[in-house]
């Protein structure tokens, strides 16, 4: 596929996956979240168990530079935050339900960090593509702050553009055995 992925340019591609798998006419309308919230290998594959997610891929996003090489982003001079790239069928999944997962997933009160991985390509970012999602991001982050001490320091920031990670980083977890079976609930176990 196209290295830079723009807006919806691959919405027909995900449309055609979905007939071709046997979804209905209603569920192939899909809808699509870009977030970010540390190493992407593990984000993804935690959205790859979630029902209703039919694609996923890691890449970058929120940053200057025009696709990126992984090589350039761990070296914090594009901007660039590591991303996972969601299409999900809304009436298996919502949106809320997507965020759920993402506030879960990490500590959105350390900027710039997420483990023990250090830099500003593993900081929090929701990158909504509707007004809609925009909302739904800022009161998620409102219910999340509420229950917390410290600050929550995750960006709400409108998609731009996404760049698809090189090849070996696309389900890099579940082709080292790791199950993205749908509904999964073992440990994930990230390594590089």
């Amino acid at each position: 596929y196209q290295r830079r992925v723009h807006g919806d340019n691959y919405s027909v591609v995900f449309f055609l996956v979905c007939c071709m798998l046997g979804c209905s006419a209603s569920s192939a309308v899909l809808q699509r979240a870009t977030v970010a919230c540390g190493c992407f290998w593990s984000v993804e594959l935690a959205y790859q168990r979630l029902p209703g997610v039919v694609t996923t891929a890691v890449g970058y996003a929120g940053g200057s530079v025009t696709n990126p090489t992984y090589e350039q982003v761990c070296a914090g001079r594009t901007g660039h935050a590591e991303a996972v790239d969601i299409h999900f069928d809304p009436a298996v999944v919502s949106y809320e339900q997507l965020l759920d997962v993402f506030w879960h997933k990490h500590d959105p009160t350390t900027p710039n960090q997420a483990g023990n991985d250090r830099g500003t390509q593993y900081r929090s970012v929701i990158f909504f593509h509707t007004p809609e999602q925009e909302r739904i991001a800022r009161a998620t982050k409102d219910r999340v702050q509420a229950g917390l001490s410290r600050a929550v320091v995750t960006e709400i920031v409108p998609f731009s553009a996404f760049y698809p990670a090189e090849d070996y980083h696309q389900q890099y977890l579940q082709k080292g055995g790791q199950s993205a079976a749908k509904g999964c609930r073992s440990p994930i176990r990230c390594y590089g």
